[in-house]
């Protein structure tokens, strides 16, 4: 068990380390949350934004400036979880595949991961929910703040698929950034007029935009969109799980090597199959060979 322990906290280590070091992502977390939901507050006007939310059929119509927030909160955690696992699963990779071909458990790694993950996301979460806080309460911050956190955890395990998959950094960070550009926006009824389509509840954020919604501006439960939400982070967990596995996995081939016999065959003789032909540095020289030319 203490192994077992030891191995994971090597490897936790290693995760929190990459992360630390990638400063862009820190900057991200520090300014662009703040001042993404600022400008949003004071730039977006603060007339009513009446829509139905699917998730309880209520006709909720809260600001614009505080809807514009949460959708903004949404994206800036998602951008975030997404590039700082995007970019550890891309530049790591490497080492991780070392390590596994030396033996290390892929398990360990695995947890490591996603223990350094769900810190990340519990920071980004918290600290956007405070953000939003700083203007106008929440009904239910901390169902606002489990709505952001399950969406950032379905971005980051996307964001491992991504750095797993995509051999070049440019084509991870636009398909992420465009990902949840177009999964918020469409969501957002200020700036989609089908954000009561069906066709959304299929977007990879819709249970986390129902339950922050729910949270931000209603006293109902938000226990459907945080269910709906878990099944998005179950499959991408486990996209992400399956694509590390392959890129991870032995490359040897197994099986006997050719021409080196079966246990089955030694001391046989030829009636059960032809021996294997021994390697040309162990034949000897013929008998017509031998003695002076």
């Amino acid at each position: 068990m203490r192994r077992h322990w030891l191995l994971f906290v090597t490897a936790s280590r290693y995760a929190l380390t990459g992360h630390a070091r990638n400063r862009f992502a820190m900057l991200l977390v520090v300014v662009y949350i703040p001042v993404w939901i600022a400008l949003a507050y004071v730039t977006i006007p603060d007339q009513p934004a009446p829509f139905r939310l699917r998730a309880t059929g209520e006709i909720l119509s809260p600001p614009g400036n505080h809807l514009t927030q949460i959708t903004g909160a949404l994206n800036a955690v998602t951008l975030i979880a997404g590039f700082m696992m995007f970019a550890a699963t891309f530049t790591g990779g490497a080492f991780d595949r070392r390590l596994a071909m030396a033996g290390y458990p892929r398990y360990h790694l695995v947890l490591a991961k996603l223990s350094a993950l769900t810190l990340v996301c519990i920071a980004v979460s918290a600290y956007a929910t405070v953000v939003v806080a700083v203007a106008w309460p929440p009904r239910q911050p901390f169902l606002l703040a489990a709505a952001l956190f399950c969406a950032a955890l379905t971005y980051g395990a996307l964001g491992v698929v991504f750095g797993s998959v995509l051999r070049r950094e440019v084509e991870g960070m636009f398909a992420i950034l465009m990902i949840s550009i177009l999964d918020v926006a469409l969501q957002n009824p200020l700036s989609s007029s089908g954000s009561d389509s069906a066709v959304v509840r299929f977007l990879p954020t819709y249970g986390a935009v129902q339950a922050s919604m729910s949270a931000a501006f209603s006293d109902a439960s938000a226990a459907r969109g945080l269910v709906i939400q878990g099944l998005w982070l179950v499959g991408a967990a486990s996209a992400g799980f399956l694509v590390f596995r392959r890129r991870t996995r032995n490359a040897l081939r197994s099986g006997r090597t050719r021409g080196i016999p079966s246990p089955r065959g030694r001391g046989r003789g030829t009636a059960e199959g032809p021996r294997a032909p021994l390697p040309a540095a162990e034949s000897g020289p013929s008998a017509e060979h031998v003695g002076p030319r």
